[in-house]
Order: structure tokens, then sequence, then C-alpha cells
């Protein structure tokens, strides 16, 4: 599985038609994902999902009124039953000898193990590589198919994958794999991924549905550089499970026997909707051949959080994507978004 700043043909977003992930906030979200795919246009295709000719007409018009690219856009009719690609859209795996190829893997979705409903997103992988004519596999997690969300984990492109115990390993609450040990998964996300190291990070962040996702928590940003979220507040609820993802890290190694260099990211205030937190965090950026999105929040740190990021991507401009009214459906930009590797 390549890095996601490695080139890209395409990214791939599942156009938002399912209001109640946003309920009484859905109006401005189809806006956001026209800034997305309009920012996402120079630098590659932007294929995006939709569920019907009414569907596509709807998101024709809005990338139309914002000034995205339409020579850049590609649709493909596949129902959805939500629109978070990150966890249910084409996960791409790529060799290079003895020939390139560019193939998907076939993880079985669950509905982050709490949502019935994802019948129709669990299909999405087989129908981009009927598509695409892409091969597909399906790994296997133990004695049956492999659950695994994209945003449950994060690699750096030459054998190390970075995950949260929380998500993956949890054997009580939202459980992807039941009965998997730790050396099950990582044997299955070795055949799966070509991965060769796990980092096992603990928690993840307060009010993170999936229970545990690591792209909300700390991302790579280069082979040997890892971005972690930082809690200054003591009394936050993330305090102290960040703290102890620091520490865990300090001791960490990657693929080639090295510690990996870590940068703190700040967390915004804490963002609450009808008495519910949101897991707004600044981790959720999504880099692009042309650009890295950055989620923001109207706060204090978003100007702190876009600094750091400008930093560490010297040959990308780091553009922030209003998501207070986006992370009120759970997720941001990097859930939103799944890339497709060039060959």
């Amino acid at each position: 599985m390549p890095a996601e700043w490695q080139r890209h043909d395409a990214t791939w977003i599942g156009w938002p038609h399912n209001k109640s992930d946003w309920p009484g906030r859905f109006t401005p979200i189809p806006w956001v994902y026209g800034e997305i795919a309009r920012a996402l246009i120079p630098g590659e295709k932007v294929r995006i999902i939709v569920d019907s000719p009414q569907h596509e007409q709807s998101a024709r018009r809005i990338l139309k009124r914002v000034g995205a690219d339409s020579s850049q856009i590609e649709f493909f009719r596949f129902p959805t039953d939500r629109g978070w690609t990150r966890d249910f859209g084409p996960s791409f795996v790529r060799r290079t000898s003895p020939t390139p190829e560019l193939a998907i893997n076939n993880f079985h979705f669950s509905g982050w193990a709490k949502y019935p409903d994802c019948r129709k997103d669990r299909k999405i992988h087989a129908r981009v590589a009927k598509k695409l004519g892409l091969r597909l596999f399906t790994p296997k997690g133990g004695e049956g198919p492999f659950v695994l969300e994209g945003g449950a984990i994060d690699v750096n492109g030459t054998g190390t994958l970075m995950t949260t115990e929380e998500c993956l390993l949890d054997a009580s609450t939202q459980v992807r794999n039941p009965g998997l040990s730790r050396d099950g998964y990582e044997q299955a996300l070795h055949d799966a991924l070509g991965i060769r190291n796990v980092l096992w990070l603990g928690k993840g962040i307060a009010g993170d549905d999936t229970h545990g996702h690591v792209d909300d928590l700390a991302r790579f940003v280069n082979a040997s550089t890892i971005v972690l979220c930082e809690e200054e507040n003591p009394s936050d609820p993330n305090y102290r499970p960040m703290h102890e993802n620091r520490e865990r890290l300090n001791d960490m190694r990657l693929e080639d026997g090295s510690h990996p260099d870590i940068v703190s990211l700040p967390m915004p205030s804490p963002l609450v909707f009808d008495g519910v937190r949101l897991p707004a965090s600044y981790a959720n950026f999504y880099i692009a051949n042309s650009a890295v999105l950055v989620p923001t929040f109207n706060d204090p740190h978003d100007r702190s959080a876009l600094g750091i990021l400008s930093g560490l991507f010297p040959g990308r401009p780091v553009v922030g994507i209003h998501a207070v009214d986006l992370v009120w459906g759970l997720g941001t930009l990097h859930c939103m978004t799944q890339q497709q590797p060039a060959l």
C-alpha cells in the first residue's frame, strides 16, 4: 500500500446524500464537498460516487457554481448508504514488478461494527474493481473476511503501519474481527498490504464514533515523521490518552530500526453540538497531489495547525477547509476521501 503523499491518479469521494448523518445541518454539506473537489482538481482527477442520475445532476450543479473544472471530474453511479469513502471505498495496492499493476483489496465493511445499513457500501470495492478492470483480492482476517476501514490505519509506504488498540483489539466494543489476536492482525496486514512493522497506539480521540480510528489522532507525513495530536488541557478527556500515546511512540521503531520523528499537532477547543462531543481534529487532513487539505474549526488553534503542516509539506500548499458543519457527521476531510495511487 503506497503512502498517501505518493503520486495519485485520482481521489475518490462519495457525494453526500444521507441526511441522517448530519441531522438538521445537511444543507451546507454538499457545498463543502464542492469546495474540496475544487481544491483537488488542479493536481488530479476527482472520481465521484453518486446514487442516481438525479444525484449526479445535483452534484454537477454545485460543482459548476463553485468553479470546479468538469473535465477533471468523473462520475460513477454506484448506490451507497453513506459518503465516508475512506472507510468503505476502494482500497488500492500496487506492485512494480514483474510488471506494474494496481489492484483493490475487498476488505469487508461492517458499518464500523455499529450500523446495520451498510450493505450498499460493502459492494463498492467490487464495483470499482470491475469498472476499472482491476484485480480484486479478498483478504482474510482469521477464519473469515477481514474487516478493516481505511481510517483505522495509516502507512508510511516503506513497510510500517500505524493503528490503535482501541479500534482493532478491543474485544467488547465495536468488534471488527472477533477472536483475531494482535499477531493475527499483524499477519493479515502483512498479507493484504505488505506491512512488515505495526505501531500500536492506545486510544483514539474523544467523540470518535468509530471507536479509535488513527486518522483523527496520528498521521505519517513522510516515511520517518509522524504528527501526533496533543491536548494541553489536563481536564480534557483527551489529555491522558494522548500523553500515553506520545510515550509509546517515543519507544517505537520504524521498519528500518530507527525511531520516528514526532511532531506535536494541537487539538482545537472541544466542539459540542446538541450535547454531543464531536471528533474535531486537525489530524484528519488529506494529502493530495497539489495540496494538503486541512479541516479548520473557527478556532484559535487553526493558524498554528496550518503553520505546522505547512512546514512539513514544503512542496504543497496547505489549504484550510471550514469543517464545523462537516464534523457534525462525525468525520471530516480524510474520512470522506480515498486516494487512487498512480502506477
